[in-house]
């Protein structure tokens, strides 16, 4: 089965419901405050968002990084997955999860009975993180610290308000630690549903605050598919990858 890529579709998209805005950042300053928020658009749905978002100096990532890599898909998705960071790939096209492991997410979901399903697809943090290769120009993947996952969390908080999807599927580590705290590991919580926090808790509890209550949809965890790609038994974790987004498949029937 053929998996279309997650291209935008700019529709009737739950538009009124944006937090108002402050006054974006002095130049100067662009960047060193770690937080997204002062450019957050003061209405609109998910078109305003992402032109907003193109913008963003909320951290330092911007001034390496290629562009904004927004979030993508359906505005009225019921399954929405998030992930970590764009890759090189999702840097140099400006769309997430267009390189090797959305290839091969976009694989698993069709085994898994969600080749059909319209889905919203973003990451936690929207600029790509790199280090240099010591010879020659190719980029390493950096995982985003703590700072930089929270300065980006209103972009991600906007979309799923926007989105209101049914459920959500958290790809890996540091998507789970952005949406669910530093204390979240994969191992621990792959494949089980629970109630999808609210934003309130969420927020106290990625602090450190305190425990996550009902949000009024489902949260499913699995691995990211760069890790299944980094894998020693590579089919043995796409297996595992396609068995969590079964049970997502499930609960959306």
């Amino acid at each position: 089965m053929a998996v279309p890529r997650y291209r935008s579709r700019d529709g009737p998209d739950r538009s009124e419901r944006m937090a108002p805005e402050t006054k974006a950042p002095a130049a100067k300053a662009a960047g060193q405050e770690y937080d997204a928020s002062p450019y957050l658009p003061r209405r609109g749905g998910l078109t305003a968002l992402r032109r907003a978002a193109a913008d963003c100096r909320g951290c330092p990532l911007f001034q390496d990084a290629t562009q904004t890599v927004f979030g993508a898909g359906s505005p009225t998705a019921r399954l929405f997955l998030v992930g970590e960071q764009p890759g090189d790939q999702e840097d140099r096209q400006g769309e997430p999860f267009v390189g090797p492991a959305g290839q091969l997410l976009r694989r698993a979901l069709a085994e898994a009975g969600l080749g059909d399903e319209e889905v919203y697809v973003t990451n936690a943090v929207k600029h790509f993180k790199f280090t240099t290769a010591p010879r020659g120009k190719r980029r390493i993947h950096k995982a985003p610290n703590l700072r930089e996952m929270t300065a980006c969390r209103p972009w991600l908080r906007a979309e799923l308000r926007l989105v209101s999807p049914r459920l959500l599927v958290v790809l890996g580590a540091t998507a789970g630690r952005a949406l669910l705290g530093s204390s979240f590991k994969v191992g621990e919580q792959r494949g089980v549903l629970r109630p999808m926090p609210s934003w309130a808790e969420a927020e106290a509890e990625a602090e450190g605050d305190g425990g996550a209550g009902e949000g009024g949809g489902l949260l499913l965890a699995t691995v990211h598919p760069s890790a299944v790609l980094r894998s020693d038994d590579r089919e043995a974790a796409f297996r595992g990858l396609v068995a969590d987004l079964s049970v997502a498949a499930s609960a959306l029937e």
